[in-house]
């Protein structure tokens, strides 16, 4: 693991509220424990419906959990009580989420700075990071284009970008190229490595998909069937930078996914 741990979840549990007149839900997540090191690109995976996207809303404190803890920088966060949640932690967790969200009134410049803007830090200096920024992801010349403009695969990067423009220590990530077509998703995935390696900050990234969780991370976590536990866990170690769209012939490449596929199952 890369350096210290910047997360801790220790026996986090969810289930949702029992309505009235009806069995007790069953457990989505239950004593689900890991860390997550400082710059570490740190990819889940796990059957659909295993929990994940709640993993991560939780972590953001968009959900509260039943039971279990999170510590970010040693601090426990809010998470047992609805009204003390405290979303993104004050702007140290960003989210990327499957969808892109973008502002559709907004061009793509103002909606990369939108997150500036709101947090009073709009200036010389952050305006040129998110100029470089648009050119790292093959946006420049689109600054002025609204998103219904955009091909899907731009709208990502504005997304990805709108995100990394403020800064956040950690970022989470809800399968955001799920929905593109495979040479779409190579390039984003090209494109997120390369933004990463630039400041190396602490990623959580959930995936379906093998081969991605095995391209982009530094370690994966396999996720059981819900309740989540962790079912398998597998450091990394084809050397970076990455070919994503070769990685397939490495040699460690094929024995990784038969194993994540057979814990999977």
């Amino acid at each position: 693991m890369a350096g210290q741990p910047l997360l801790e979840i220790h026996d986090l549990s969810k289930r949702f509220a029992q309505r009235a007149g009806r069995e007790p839900p069953p457990w989505v997540i239950q004593d689900l424990s890991f860390t997550v090191g400082e710059g570490e690109f740190l990819t889940i995976i796990g059957p659909s419906g295993s929990g994940k996207t709640t993993l991560l809303n939780m972590i953001a404190q968009i959900d509260s959990a039943s039971g279990g803890s999170v510590r970010f920088q040693s601090q426990i966060a809010p998470i047992a009580d609805p009204k003390a949640l405290n979303p993104g932690l004050s702007c140290q967790i960003g989210y990327v989420t499957q969808e892109d969200n973008l502002l559709p009134w907004r061009t793509t410049l103002r909606n990369v700075l939108f997150p500036l803007e709101v947090q009073g830090r709009l200036n010389d200096e952050t305006r040129a990071h998110a100029q470089m920024l648009i050119r790292a992801v093959g946006l420049a010349g689109f600054e002025d284009h609204y998103p219904h403009e955009l091909s899907g695969g731009m709208r990502k990067r504005a997304s990805l970008i709108r995100t990394l423009v403020y800064d956040p220590p950690v970022i989470l990530m809800d399968e955001p190229f799920g929905a593109l077509d495979a040479q779409t998703r190579a390039q984003l995935q090209e494109d997120l490595l390369r933004l990463w390696d630039l400041g190396r900050k602490t990623i959580v990234f959930v995936t379906h998909d093998i081969a991605e969780a095995i391209a982009l991370g530094d370690r994966t976590l396999v996720l059981t069937r819900a309740p989540a536990r962790i079912a398998g866990e597998h450091k990394i170690t084809i050397p970076r930078p990455r070919d994503i769209r070769g990685i397939m012939t490495h040699s460690e490449f094929g024995p990784l996914y038969q194993r994540i596929r057979a814990e999977l199952q």
